[in-house]
């Protein structure tokens, strides 16, 4: 059975019953996806937005002689008595007569898990608050959404099974991708001089193929986010007498890092430019995934077609072999 489906997949009753699966899914939560695919491309860029909108510029009398940066950043460490940070720096123009804008980032490694910003009188190193007002509504709007779906608790809870079917989308893709073994290069680029039918199989299957193991780590660390006490019982399983043993460490570091990855907030500009983009993908799969319902689906259910119907344009000359991969 596994033989046949690695040569010739499309006969597969599994994969015909998993494509059903991925098919109703998709269509029955795509707009969740929508919504949280585009959402979370907004909210790479938080931090940016919340300092171009609402960044606070506050006035300063001057007394006497300004403090120097080194005397500053010690006023700035003393104002968190016993909190360790991996780094305090002084960031923005220091223009007279106004306050200057620190930074405490903190969570070790090269690029820092998180920051806090906060303004300091540059002559009595006293602190002012933070450096930032409170965020846009427009932006906390976006970040319920996100988060829970406008629906406090409830929608958390929501967010983190759709977040479960989303996992179930992928795993359910990746089988339904396998063309066989001697299609499976040609379905990794997209091919010229085809309908546009077919065109937008290859961009679902493509797009599928090259950002599955991203998806799938969106959507696995979602189900962190929401149920982490799950995920804390998995790690206490593998811990030893309540003692960290090195598998239970590997597994909360490795969570550690996909939580971080998940933002992608913390690895620098470029790393947040592609994240921004590559989070509208599964927003590009809805899409291209409800005109494939459509052309399978509602066309037939209104008789509106005029070849096969699901098959992509210009699909009548392709062998049986590659007309069931049309179909699916």
């Amino acid at each position: 059975m596994a033989s046949s489906f690695l040569t010739h997949p499309q006969s597969a009753k599994l994969r015909r019953a998993l494509f059903q699966v991925h098919l109703w899914a998709g269509i029955a939560f795509g707009l969740y996806v929508l919504a949280i695919s585009v959402s979370g491309s907004v909210l790479v860029y938080r931090r940016e937005l919340d300092t171009l909108l609402a960044t606070r510029t506050v006035i300063v009398t001057p007394h006497g002689r300004r403090l120097s940066d080194a005397q500053l950043l010690a006023a700035a460490r003393a104002a968190y008595p016993g909190f360790h940070f991996s780094a305090i720096q002084i960031h923005g123009p220091r223009a007279p007569g106004t306050a200057v804008d620190v930074w405490y980032l903190f969570g070790g490694g090269r690029f820092g898990r998180g920051r806090i910003e906060r303004l300091f009188d540059p002559y009595t190193g006293a602190n002012l608050g933070d450096a930032l007002a409170p965020e846009p509504a427009a932006i906390s709007w976006i970040a319920r959404l996100h988060d829970n779906l406008l629906a406090g608790a409830t929608g958390r809870e929501l967010n983190g099974v759709g977040a479960v079917l989303l996992t179930l989308m992928c795993v359910t893709g990746a089988v339904i991708w396998w063309p066989g073994r001697a299609r499976w290069r040609r379905s990794l680029t997209l091919r010229r001089g085809v309908g546009w039918r077919r065109f937008n199989w290859d961009l679902h299957s493509v797009l599928g193929f090259w950002v599955f193991v991203l998806t799938l780590m969106w959507a696995v660390t979602g189900i962190y986010l929401t149920f982490p006490d799950a995920f804390a019982a998995l790690i206490e399983s593998l811990s030893l007498n309540g003692s960290p043993t090195t598998a239970s460490r590997f597994v909360n570091h490795a969570i550690d890092w996909l939580v971080q990855l998940h933002f992608g907030r913390s690895f620098g500009p470029y790393m947040q430019a592609l994240w921004a983009i590559l989070g509208l993908v599964p927003a590009a799969l809805f899409v291209t995934g409800a005109v494939m319902w459509w052309n399978r689906v509602l066309r037939r259910a209104i008789g509106a077609y005029g070849e096969p119907v699901g098959l992509p344009a210009g699909s009548a000359g392709l062998q049986p072999s590659d007309r069931a991969s049309a179909l699916g």
